[in-house]
């Protein structure tokens, strides 16, 4: 099985291609699990939360101090408590969650139902799905923009990103992008919308006012994961086919560096806006690379369980999430506390 077929899994191809789960790397390439190969930035798991089966994507909301991940085996989401790292509630959801993402402003979280082709919408006071919206064949990542109140999903087969109302939860817009749109991600300041289209080999830059394709920006071979820092208007795409991660600015829609650096199937990526710092889930090296957005350096390296795809940092707590186990050996939540 290729990289980029292990990475996609994540996004909610692997659901469409039926979820086959992934071959366990080797020991001998793989840091010990829980580790901290590069103690520099002081980053430690400090918290292993078991969920359902084959989590993937994973989501906080800040406000709440609360984590939502998918489990693509499952069918569900797991809330987790952000104080005492428990899950404390279950939610069934559509078919294959293959993205998630929550809305601070409204409290309320968004998952993409891969193979249900529709997004669950989740009251998250009562931890109750109270809407599916249908947007169509395979959709995959999903973002949020709290300030418009909009939500953009990503159509693997269709090239395409649907922009949906979360006021009227219907889809108001349709935007064409790259082959295999797989990751995105919204720069609120800016409302500017990051799409990294995998068979492309670019990044499609919406305007968020005009719902329209701005720009397209090259990056590496097969990019799958994308996070904003918004403090400094910079983009991280993972290019999980050459085991990179391209730093665009925001400004000029340009790349700026290329960091190659104890990457290993890069997929998952997660900016810290409140101190600068990028974290990497490396799906073949069962780490995360903490990377210093000044110098675009790498930090520190944090083994975690098996096969990490997805990460997500609480940028109030500055508290960094894990999934595990796309290989289905593991299905835990790591929880990484960092220091610089």
């Amino acid at each position: 099985m290729r990289i980029s077929q292990r990475a996609t899994m994540l996004i909610g191809a692997a659901a469409i291609a039926g979820l086959a789960p992934l071959a366990a790397t080797t020991a001998a390439a793989a840091p010990s699990a829980h580790s901290t190969v590069n103690a520099a930035a002081s980053c430690r798991v400090t918290a292993t939360i078991p969920v359902g089966g084959l989590p993937g994507p994973i989501a906080p909301d800040a406000k709440t101090n609360t984590v939502y991940t998918g489990n693509v085996a499952d069918e569900t989401v797991s809330v987790i408590n952000g104080q005492t790292n428990t899950v404390v509630a279950t939610i069934p959801v559509g078919f294959k969650p293959g993205g998630i993402r929550a809305n601070p402003a409204t409290n309320t979280i968004y998952v993409t139902n891969t193979l249900g082709n529709s997004v669950a919408v989740i009251n998250g006071r009562t931890n109750t799905v109270k809407a599916t919206i249908h947007v169509g064949p395979a959709p995959g990542a999903i973002a949020t923009n709290p300030a418009t109140n909009t939500i953009y999903v990503t159509k693997f087969f269709a090239r395409a990103v649907s922009v949906i109302s979360g006021q009227t939860n219907k889809v108001v817009a349709t935007v064409p992008v790259g082959r295999r749109p797989s990751g995105v991600a919204v720069n609120r300041p800016t409302n500017t919308i990051y799409v990294a289209n995998t068979s492309s080999n670019t990044v499609t830059v919406i305007n968020g006012r005009t719902n329209t394709a701005v720009a397209t920006i090259r990056v590496g071979f097969e990019p799958q994961g994308v996070a904003v820092n918004p403090a400094t208007n910079t983009i991280y795409i993972t290019n999980t086919g050459h085991s990179t991660v391209s730093v665009i600015n925001g400004q000029t829609n340009k790349v700026v560096a290329t960091i190659r650096a104890d990457l290993l199937a890069p997929v998952g990526v997660a900016a810290d806006r409140t101190t600068n710092t990028v974290y990497v889930a490396n799906v073949d090296s069962n780490t995360v690379t903490v990377i210093n957005g000044r110098t675009n350096k790498v930090a520190a390296t944090v083994g975690v369980g098996q096969a990490p795809g997805g990460v997500a940092v609480n940028p109030t707590t500055n508290t960094v999430y894990v999934p595990t186990g796309l290989n289905s050996a593991d299905s835990t939540v790591s929880v990484l506390t960092c220091r610089s």
